[in-house]
């Protein structure tokens, strides 16, 4: 007699033990940044377009200073914002919706110094990946800084608005993730 095998991909268990450790706003512990606050929300959306409403997100950034709060960071010049982490993690709603509060980033260098554009890193987990993919988003308002980006540029043209966020409603910038299929995000190896 055959019997079914387990599956080895990430069941919707990604959120057991994390959901004390979601952060939606990054700016709720540095107040110095409460004038300076942008909205990004979207939706993680299959390859059949159906939203997928046990994923998770995850941001990554630099402060608008363009310093990133890690040891590895040790450009003593560009000053720390108190209270700024760069670090956001949500669950997709029911309808594959995540919103977070932050700041846009400041310019941060490449492997060979030149300045890449603002740009928020992203992971996205969800069931059925037996890893997680990681992205970018750029911000719309930096179309000289976008086209001289050597990663963006790395990406064929008609793909990189996968990558921008366009304006929308209430100042919020909007971004959905894609999953596979017809406008599918572009993902990047890490």
């Amino acid at each position: 007699m055959l019997y079914a095998t387990a599956s080895q991909t990430v069941g919707p268990y990604l959120h057991i033990g994390l959901a004390d450790r979601y952060c939606d706003d990054l700016t709720r512990a540095a107040p110095s940044l409460q004038d300076r606050r942008i909205v990004i929300e979207g939706r993680v959306i299959d390859g059949e377009g159906a939203p997928v409403p046990d994923g998770m997100v995850e941001i990554w950034q630099a402060n608008p200073h363009g310093r990133y709060d890690h040891p590895d960071d040790t450009r003593e010049a560009l000053p720390l914002v108190e209270g700024f982490t760069g670090f956001g993690r949500v669950p997709t709603g029911e309808d594959g919706s995540f919103r977070f509060v932050t700041v846009k980033p400041g310019a941060v260098p490449d492997v060979h110094g030149a300045l890449q554009a603002p740009h928020i890193l992203v992971s996205v987990f969800t069931r059925g990946l037996l890893k997680h993919v990681a992205t970018r988003v750029y911000f719309p308002d930096e179309e000289a800084a976008n086209a001289r980006d050597d990663v963006l540029r790395l990406v064929p043209a008609e793909r990189r608005g996968t990558l921008i966020a366009q304006p929308g409603h209430n100042h919020a910038l909007l971004w959905d993730v894609v999953l596979q299929g017809e406008g599918e995000t572009v993902f990047f190896d890490i």
